[in-house]
């Protein structure tokens, strides 16, 4: 697929060594440290837009904003807006209206679903978000989505913090330029705790997406890395999260 007009995707996560990104509850509990959290706001702060899954939204207590004064003012020095636009992903509309997210109005706030979404839900959900964008039938169609985010929002670097159904829709569209693990020496276990990419996976091992390691380091919380989409990878797929 074209890359042009899609805006540069980033993922970032912490992880057990099992590879799983929260407990089988799916409720977020902090696990990568302190200087998780910081890398999470620094990567924020070079970020146009910041999206998670519905799931996420709703049940952790997140407002997705780029934090502290400090990071507010590098974005200002990178030239970016001082606050980032939130993206929220729910292919079914599925969100609740009452999230803690939607009372913190520091910057726009934009949903994408699609055709599942039912009128009501649609109503609902346009009443406390800036934007609410359809973008396929029955899936979300991302890399329709993106390019929208990028001609009407101006989004040029997406960063994606989950949960496993977004990460997982987003591989399997072939759209994630650049991960950021903190891998934690914790092991959760579990059917039902989500991963780092959840959904439908791949059949075979020649549709897996490829990535590079370009980066590794240790500083005793954890191991932190950082993959590159290898050239050559998987082909994009027109659609993603159902």
């Amino acid at each position: 697929m074209n890359r042009r007009g899609l805006p540069f995707v980033f993922l970032n996560a912490a992880m057990t060594a099992d590879g799983k990104i929260a407990p089988a509850s799916r409720r977020f509990e902090p696990f990568g440290g302190p200087r998780d959290r910081q890398h999470l706001l620094e990567l924020r702060a070079t970020a146009d837009a910041v999206m998670a899954g519905a799931r996420t939204v709703d049940l952790d207590r997140v407002n997705m904003g780029p934090g502290p004064v400090k990071y507010r003012r590098s974005r200002l020095k990178r030239g970016l807006a001082e606050y980032n636009l939130r993206v929220i992903v729910s292919g079914a509309g599925t969100i609740d209206p009452q999230a803690e997210i939607f009372r913190h109005r520091f910057s726009p706030i934009i949903i994408l679903t699609s055709g599942r979404a039912s009128r009501p839900k649609l109503r609902r959900l346009r009443a406390v978000a800036d934007e609410v964008k359809v973008c396929g039938q029955s899936e979300i169609d991302f890399p329709a989505a993106l390019r929208w985010l990028r001609a009407k929002w101006k989004v040029k670097r997406l960063l994606c913090e989950g949960g496993g159904e977004v990460n997982g829709a987003l591989f399997q569209a072939g759209l994630v330029d650049e991960v950021h693990l903190t891998l934690c020496a914790l092991i959760f276990g579990g059917r039902e705790a989500p991963t780092l990419a959840d959904g439908a996976g791949v059949q075979r091992l020649a549709q897996a997406a490829r990535l590079r390691l370009v980066s590794m380091k240790h500083n005793g919380e954890g191991l932190f890395l950082i993959y590159r989409r290898a050239e050559g990878g998987r082909k994009r797929r027109a659609t993603g999260m159902g």
